[in-house]
């Protein structure tokens, strides 16, 4: 009698005989990972973590144990058998242990010959993580078309991350004297998400200490999340209120004016930090912290487009402020740290502020000139003898005067 098994989710669907998806007790969402496990009176718990908002719990093993779950099939009647002895069948196609550990030492030496020649700490760990995925997902780095083929399939990664991996692949080929025949993917631009500012300072409020601390310095200087990240004690000066950035990317090293609000936040921090820099470990579990937090917050203020911002997007926030507020687009290209100009003028069509207007004042002495400036007002140029200077109105500097360091 021959059986139908159909699948949900990516498992087994339950008329199948399998257990439930599990469901996140907070918000009844289904996307559910696990997150480690931890010691109780039970034994060793496994952790399980909410991707929707952010809620970790635990179940007994007991209930959890699937060694005591039924298999069950549907048959061509509609009746159900149990086939306590049916196993799930294995996967097709798995590599031998020795030929995936022969890939592992391949990856491990590209690692060290990327490092000998130069290669940013990111670009090898982000390269590495890529080959390792695809050997996972069934790439055999010794045959090109395999990886090609592999690549074409992850019908989840957007053309962006195709091209990345088609890069690390082809780095790898360079150290083992290989070539072959990249495909080409067509990079789609997208405008960057802007939010505004009462929801990015919502975000910020919205965080623990040190995250809190951590998304002002983005929020400020506009730096990127990893230039942030390498920061040490001494690269602040609190008497002068600055700050020194290290640049990342072959970016331009900088120093920038930083709020006595965020200087306060940092002695805060520094009271209890013992160690040579704010922000210690690893970047990448610390934005898995803040994706957690982030989830919660939007949860809270039922703000689901809080969701969307990422670390850099607040770099984009600050240069698309300070664009709006001065107009100088040499000044954000400096505060950026880029070398290019044409790196930063994707700043400038960000906002479109309707309200940007001016009002304009006329000074034919010099008396009038010098309450017009403490007024607000910045001088533009002469003209019949006088002097005339503007200033935005209400509505344009309400927003761009919130743009913390402007």
């Amino acid at each position: 009698m021959n059986a139908e098994i159909t699948r949900a989710h990516g498992k087994f669907d339950i008329t199948v005989g399998l257990r439930q998806p599990l469901i996140c007790p907070s918000c009844k969402s289904i996307k559910v990972w696990k997150d480690g496990f931890w010691r109780s009176d039970y034994g060793s718990l496994q952790r399980w973590l909410c991707r929707d908002c952010g809620y970790r719990f635990s179940l007994n093993n007991k209930k959890m144990n699937r060694q005591t779950i039924g298999y069950q099939v549907c048959v061509a009647d509609g009746a159900m058998e149990n086939l306590e002895t049916m196993k799930v069948p294995e996967k097709v196609g798995q590599r031998e242990a020795t030929e995936t550990v022969e890939f592992k030492s391949k990856i491990v030496t590209f690692a060290f010959w990327m490092k000998k020649n130069g290669y940013a700490e990111n670009t090898i760990t982000r390269r590495v993580r890529i080959l390792s995925m695809l050997v996972k997902r069934g790439a055999n780095l010794f045959d090109p078309e395999s990886v090609k083929a592999t690549i074409a399939k992850q019908d989840s990664w957007n053309n962006k991350t195709k091209e990345i991996s088609v890069e690390a692949y082809s780095c790898f080929l360079k150290m083992a004297g290989g070539s072959w025949d990249p495909p080409k993917f067509m990079k789609v631009e997208k405008t960057p998400f802007l939010p505004t500012l009462e929801e990015a300072l919502s975000l910020i409020l919205g965080c623990n200490r040190k995250l809190s601390t951590f998304l002002q310095l983005l929020y400020e200087t506009g730096a990127r999340s990893g230039e942030v990240w390498q920061l040490s004690w001494t690269d602040f000066n609190f008497e002068k209120g600055t700050v020194s950035i290290s640049p990342e990317k072959g970016g331009k090293p900088r120093t920038l004016k930083i709020s006595q609000k965020l200087i306060a936040m940092l002695k805060g921090l520094q009271s209890w930090n013992t160690e040579q820099k704010p922000f210690n470990g690893s970047l990448r579990h610390f934005a898995r912290t803040f994706r957690r937090q982030r989830a919660k917050t939007a949860e809270k203020l039922k703000n689901p487009r809080l969701k969307k911002i990422t670390f850099h997007t607040f770099r984009h926030l600050k240069a698309t402020l300070l664009y709006h507020a001065t107009k100088d687009l040499i000044l954000v290209k400096e505060t950026l740290g880029h070398r290019s100009i044409q790196s930063t003028m994707i700043y400038t069509q960000l906002i479109n502020f309707e309200e940007d207007e001016y009002i304009c004042k006329v000074a034919r002495t010099l008396k009038e000139a010098a309450e017009l400036i403490e007024s607000g007002f910045e001088y533009v140029t002469d003209f019949e003898n006088a002097k005339l200077f503007r200033k935005r109105k209400d509505g344009a500097s309400r927003f761009t005067d919130g743009a913390a360091g402007i």
